[in-house]
């Protein structure tokens, strides 16, 4: 205290002794060396005056025992609703005591007190609640699937929160989407296995063949040639789609401010495949309304999309002998754009509908590989339509045809 009113008695002095030394040097050497002095004597002054300030910078209150307060007021049930994961708190008769949001949404509602083993069946589930119940386990990690209403696979990790072992945590992280992807993985790297080993080891055979006993057949060689070519080529056409869907999902998000005009790129699309429906013996008939046809979209993979379901139609609906393409412009802002291609073939059985989107899956696989398709067409189609935020429906009747229409969002403006 008395070196606190020493300074402040000595700070309030300083002026006045600096106007004195500056009158005393005026008074004996002149102005201009009394100037100087004065000059000095207002840099140590400020500095003076600024040493009490960073000192009381340095020496600023501890505030942790204000955070650790406020840390404690927060209870175990406020910081387990934080947490996107489920987590139930159970005690040490294995009742619950507290499920937040996300643990009632995977689980259903947890009554206070409810055995949690009855609640969890599963004999993994069943081991880990005793394991920690007692005491074998300090923590303890199972993989648990739920089965109703839909099957969704957890990491469920157990864990003493309370040393006397009077409480404890189950926090479950959800493995479905990384489970399903791990297997969409698995089932896509066997299925382009297969797709590859096929042309590969037909083409195998061939030059075996030419090497050995058709090496001076000129009749054998040249089939054989003609295979090896239509084999090689099902190849590249089968790395070229897995390219475009490698592309695709890469860019999931289509870039905003981008449209097209669907009348003329369906129209370029209908010239570019003319052959292609001359040699099946189909027709292709427009059903346009007049004018350009405006969505957002990119033209390059709306053409891909339209290039895809009208070679589908013609391959697969040639026995009709016609394929309709038909454009429905949105007859007000809420309305949808939708386009049509409908073939009068043979048509697809119902149970083939859901899943031919699918990659590699085929309704016939003798016809599409005879048709040389690579079954990924329409898995390019649907996502294309996604990264547009359009959607693809299919109707068919075993007989009499099918329908295949992308319909465009009803954001998009014609024209």
């Amino acid at each position: 205290m008395r070196a606190i009113v020493a300074g402040r008695l000595f700070g309030a002095r300083w002026p006045l002794a600096a106007l004195a030394a500056c009158l005393l040097v005026a008074w004996g050497f002149g102005w201009l060396p009394a100037a100087i002095a004065a000059l000095m004597f207002a840099v140590v002054f400020a500095t003076a005056a600024l040493a009490p300030r960073r000192a009381t910078r340095k020496i600023e209150p501890d505030r942790q025992g204000e955070n650790g307060e406020g840390l404690a007021q927060i209870s175990a049930a406020d910081l387990a609703s934080a947490v996107s994961d489920a987590i139930i708190i159970f005690d040490g008769e294995g009742a619950a005591l507290h499920a937040n949001e996300a643990a009632v949404a995977a689980f259903g509602p947890f009554a206070a007190g409810f055995p949690l083993q009855r609640r969890f069946r599963a004999p993994e589930m069943q081991q880990l609640i005793e394991n920690m119940l007692s005491g074998a386990m300090g923590s303890s990690v199972v993989d648990y699937v739920e089965r109703v209403p839909i099957e969704r696979v957890f990491r469920a990790t157990g864990t003493r929160i309370q040393a006397n072992g009077a409480l404890f945590v189950v926090v479950f992280k959800d493995q479905s989407e990384t489970r399903r992807i791990d297997r969409m993985r698995a089932d896509f790297i066997a299925n382009a296995s297969h797709e590859l080993r096929t042309p590969l080891a037909s083409i195998t055979g061939f030059v075996e063949a030419l090497r050995g006993p058709a090496r001076n057949d000129a009749a054998a060689r040249e089939s054989f040639l003609k295979i090896m070519q239509e084999q090689t080529g099902r190849m590249a056409r089968l790395i070229d789609d897995l390219l475009s869907l490698s592309r695709l999902e890469m860019k999931p998000f289509l870039p905003a401010g981008i449209e097209v005009d669907i009348r003329e790129t369906i129209d370029s699309v209908i010239d570019s495949l003319g052959p292609l429906a001359r040699e099946a013996g189909v027709e292709v008939v427009r059903q346009f309304p007049e004018g350009p046809v405006i969505v957002a979209g990119s033209r390059d993979e709306l053409f891909q999309v339209f290039e895809n379901l009208l070679e589908n139609a013609c391959k697969y609906g040639q026995s009709g002998g016609k394929v309709v393409v038909s454009i429905a412009p949105e007859a007000s802002a809420e309305s949808e754009t939708s386009v049509t291609f409908r073939d009068f073939g043979p048509g697809i059985a119902a149970e083939h509908i859901p899943r031919i989107t699918e990659r590699f899956y085929r309704a016939d696989v003798d016809t599409s590989r005879g048709r040389k398709g690579t079954g990924l067409g329409l898995a390019i189609v649907k996502h294309i339509l996604t990264r547009h935020g359009a959607r693809l429906a299919i109707k068919s009747e075993v007989g009499k045809g099918s329908a295949f229409t992308v319909h465009f969002p009803a954001r998009v403006k014609k024209a």
